[in-house]
């Protein structure tokens, strides 16, 4: 049997509600496999904006929070739709996640867990600065590192790279979990999927050679 291959990529975004609902999947399918390092790509689901989210957008979404929620398990405080005033903004959680990555060993996961945590669970709104920073903070940053970051061309530059790489690679939604093999990339996931499912897809590329 041909040795797998020991890279992963994950392209997601911290605000996107299936890659919250992907978080336990992917973190119990990798513990049974320590020796694959992966790669956080940020997607990008919605740019800067200051705007209001409209209430219909915000019922869609809404509604796709219990969807995941009863197909999947994940819990999601419902409180945040009353407690905030939501924006179609993500990013400037996806340059959060790239600072992190900048400054702080595994800064892009440990970042991802907290915007989803405060958005998902404490219901607080990661498309403000301030909850970033937050983030920024319980994880290890710098204040004045984070918010230098935030404001800078090489972050930004940073992320139309990403939002360059996720288009050639042909993603067109989150979260997506690619193996890196020697013809290029196979998919383990397109979109959420159970550690089971992964583990079968990933046994499959190994028996086939194709890792």
């Amino acid at each position: 049997m041909p040795n797998p291959s020991t890279k992963l990529i994950y392209i997601m975004d911290p605000m996107c509600s299936w890659c919250w609902a992907f978080t336990q999947p992917l973190a119990d399918w990798r513990k049974k496999h320590l020796d694959l390092t992966c790669d956080y790509i940020v997607g990008g689901l919605a740019p800067d904006s200051d705007q209001p989210m409209s209430q219909e957008m915000q019922q869609s979404i809404a509604r796709i929070w219990h969807q995941i929620e009863s197909q999947t398990g994940a819990r999601f405080n419902h409180d945040f739709w009353n407690l905030n005033t939501p924006r179609r903004s993500t990013y400037p959680a996806c340059r959060a996640v790239i600072s992190a990555g900048n400054h702080v060993e595994q800064g892009r996961e440990k970042m991802s867990y907290a915007i989803q945590t405060a958005y998902y669970q404490q219901a607080k709104n990661p498309s403000d600065l301030d909850v970033l920073l937050e983030c920024a903070i319980h994880i290890g940053l710098s204040e004045s590192d984070f918010l230098k970051d935030m404001a800078s061309d090489d972050v930004q530059n940073q992320l139309a790279n990403e939002l360059e790489a996720v288009s050639r690679l042909g993603v067109g939604g989150f979260p997506a979990l690619l193996l890196v093999t020697e013809n290029g990339y196979e998919p383990l996931s397109l979109g959420y999927s159970s550690a089971e499912k992964l583990e079968t897809r990933f046994q499959r590329l190994v028996q086939t050679g194709l890792s």
